[in-house]
């Protein structure tokens, strides 16, 4: 998820530089929601993680 986040930056950056606007506007809001998507799924798998197993 991480990786896509930072592709699509990448895209917006290089699209920004040649000038394309629009694209490089959606490629970073497209960044900016997978770098979410992971941060909550990161957070998530901390919080999960942490409970101790019941072996019953």
């Amino acid at each position: 998820m991480l990786n896509y986040a930072i592709v699509f930056l990448v895209i917006a950056l290089i699209a920004g530089v040649l000038g394309f606007g629009g694209v490089a506007g959606t490629a970073a809001s497209i960044a900016k929601v997978l770098f979410l998507v992971f941060l909550v799924l990161f957070v998530v798998s901390l919080i999960r993680g942490r409970r101790p197993r019941l072996d019953i």
